[in-house]
C-alpha cells in the first residue's frame, strides 16, 4: 500500500491530466454537445456536419464560442481528473495481484476503473450541466434562457429547478462512466504494455533523449487509442445525458435508455451517435495529452509506475 505522500503526488499527477485533457479537448466538445442538442430534436437538423457547425461558431461568436462553457470543465475536470486518476492508481494498488512479467491483469483494471468512474460521476455532473448548458447558447439555442457564467447558470438553474436540477443527466453520467472507464484503462494498460514490449529494445536504451521519446510516443499512442475506445463504446449515453440536461422540458424524463429510444425514433441509429466526428476528433488529442501529462507528472514526481 503506498503512503499518504504517494498518493497525493497520483492526485497532483492527476490533475495535471485533467487541465491539459481540456486545454485540447474543449473545442471539439463544444461542437459535440451543438450537434447532440440541436441535430435530434423533432424540428430536424440545425447543422449539417461538423464543420458546418465550427464553421456557424467562429463567424457568429469568434474563437470564444468554442471555449464556452471552459472555466467550470477547468474546475470540474481537474478535480474529476485528480479524483479519477488518484483513485484508479490506489484502487489497482491494492487489488494487484502476481502477475508474469508485468502483464495487465483484468480482474484489477476493470473495477478499479469501473469503481473511480462511477466516483467521479457526482463531480462531472453538475459541472457537464453548467458546461452544456453554457455551450448551446447562441443564435440557434432551442430555449431562451440566458447564462452569462457558469455561475450564473448554476445560480438560474438552483432557483428554477432547485438542487435537484444541478444533478439532471446524473444516471446517464454514471452509466457513462463506470462503463467508458473501464473499457479506457483496459485499452490504455493493454496497448502501453505491448507497445512497450515492442519498444523496450537496445535501440532505444542508448540515450536519455531516446527513453523519452518513447515513452512520450507511448503515451500520445496509448492515451489516444483509449480515448476513442471509450467514446465509441459510451456515446450514445452521452447523447441522452446532453439531451436531458439541455431539454427545457421539465417532464422529460431522465431514464437515458427511454432518452435513446425517443432519439432512435426521430433520427435512427445516427441520431444515437451525434456528434461522433467531433468527439472521435477530440478524443485522440485530448486523451494523448491527458495520458503525457500524467506519466509526465507522475515521472516528474518521481512516482514508480510498473
Amino acid at each position: 500500500m503506498t503512503g499518504a505522500g504517494d498518493a497525493a503526488k497520483e492526485y497532483a499527477a492527476g490533475c495535471a491530466a485533467g487541465i491539459a485533457q481540456v486545454a485540447v479537448g474543449h473545442p471539439f466538445d463544444t461542437v459535440k454537445v451543438k450537434l447532440q442538442a440541436h441535430n435530434t430534436t423533432a424540428h430536424g437538423k440545425v447543422y449539417r456536419n461538423a464543420f458546418h457547425c465550427t464553421r456557424r461558431i467562429l463567424v457568429e461568436e469568434g474563437m470564444r464560442g468554442l471555449y464556452k462553457g471552459a472555466s467550470s470543465s477547468f474546475i470540474g475536470i481537474a478535480l474529476e481528473s485528480s479524483l479519477f486518476f488518484g483513485t484508479y492508481s490506489q484502487a489497482k494498488q491494492l487489488l494487484k495481484g502476481k502477475s508474469e512479467d508485468g502483464r495487465p491483469q483484468l480482474q484489477v483494471i476493470i473495477p478499479s476503473a469501473a469503481c473511480s468512474g462511477a466516483l467521479i460521476s457526482c463531480i462531472l455532473t453538475p459541472t457537464e450541466l453548467m458546461k452544456c448548458r453554457m455551450q448551446v447558447q447562441g443564435k440557434h439555442a432551442l430555449h431562451g434562457t440566458r447564462y452569462s457564467s457558469p455561475l450564473d447558470c448554476a445560480m438560474k438553474t438552483l432557483q428554477s429547478e432547485g438542487v435537484c436540477g444541478l444533478f439532471r443527466g446524473g444516471l446517464a453520467t454514471l452509466f457513462r462512466e463506470a462503463v467508458g472507464n473501464a473499457v479506457f484503462f483496459c485499452t490504455y494498460e493493454y496497448s502501453r504494455y505491448w507497445m512497450h514490449r515492442y519498444l523496450d529494445s537496445p535501440w532505444f536504451s542508448g540515450g536519455n533523449h531516446l527513453v523519452l521519446a518513447k515513452d512520450v510516443g507511448v503515451g500520445i499512442m496509448s492515451g489516444g487509442i483509449s480515448g476513442m475506445a471509450f467514446w465509441t463504446a459510451t456515446l450514445p449515453l452521452d447523447v441522452a445525458k446532453t439531451i436531458i440536461q439541455t431539454d427545457p422540458d421539465p417532464h422529460l424524463s431522465r431514464n437515458p435508455f427511454q432518452i435513446l429510444k425517443m432519439v432512435y425514433r426521430r433520427a435512427g441509429m445516427g441520431g444515437c451517435y451525434a456528434g461522433l466526428g467531433p468527439t472521435l476528433a477530440r478524443a485522440f488529442p485530448a486523451n494523448a495529452a491527458a495520458i503525457v501529462a500524467w506519466e509526465y507528472t507522475a515521472k516528474i514526481l518521481s512516482i514508480r509506475r510498473d
